[in-house]
């Protein structure tokens, strides 16, 4: 036996745009609402706490991120950890180092205290390594900057570990075979 159901009452034709809009309107915010989920979960999270210890510079994922960038010489200490005075050029022009990939090649260069200097640089396994470096031949006066170009230049070629503090300020900093550290601010472009 077949039940019949009750005839439904007819609807207006405005009635009808009415739930439409409704339903739309649903849509839409449920669309947004969806929207805003994917956002917030895609979003980097951040630490709860600011005071949160530095992670390793020497992350050799860290030494990746070094391509087109410069900076500055800010700190350099003994094997014993004795901070080493960090002087300007003789015209107050700090000592630099550029590491740029134009060209497609990696190129490094830079002012050493006294002269400018150029080569070429590569990051394996995590640690900057530089290739032969050449620099201008300036007849540089007795001076902080003159004294530390060469030891600087040497470093250069005699580094045991390289990394890179991402929180900031970031900083470069090179460990020396001899265990001297060069410290490198972040210097804008």
């Amino acid at each position: 036996m077949l039940m019949q159901l009750p005839p439904q009452p007819s609807r207006s034709p405005s009635r009808a745009r009415s739930n439409e809009r409704s339903a739309a309107r649903f849509a839409s915010i449920g669309a947004a609402f969806a929207l805003t989920a994917t956002l917030a979960a895609c979003a980097l999270p951040t630490h709860p706490d600011a005071s949160a210890p530095p992670t390793d510079p020497y992350n050799p994922a860290a030494t990746q991120l070094l391509d087109d960038t410069q900076w500055e010489l800010t700190r350099w200490s003994d094997a014993s950890g004795q901070p080493r005075t960090v002087p300007h050029g003789d015209n107050g022009e700090p000592i630099t180092l550029n590491l740029s990939t134009e060209g497609g090649k990696r190129r490094v260069s830079g002012f050493s205290g006294c002269n400018r200097y150029m080569g070429s640089y590569d990051v394996k396994d995590g640690k900057l390594a530089f290739g032969p470096l050449a620099g201008t031949r300036m007849a540089c006066a007795s001076g902080a900057g003159a004294a530390l170009e060469q030891p600087y230049l040497s470093g250069l070629t005699h580094i045991a570990k390289s990394g890179v503090q991402m929180k900031p300020p970031k900083e470069l900093l090179l460990t020396l075979d001899d265990g001297q550290v060069l410290a490198f601010a972040s210097r804008s472009k």
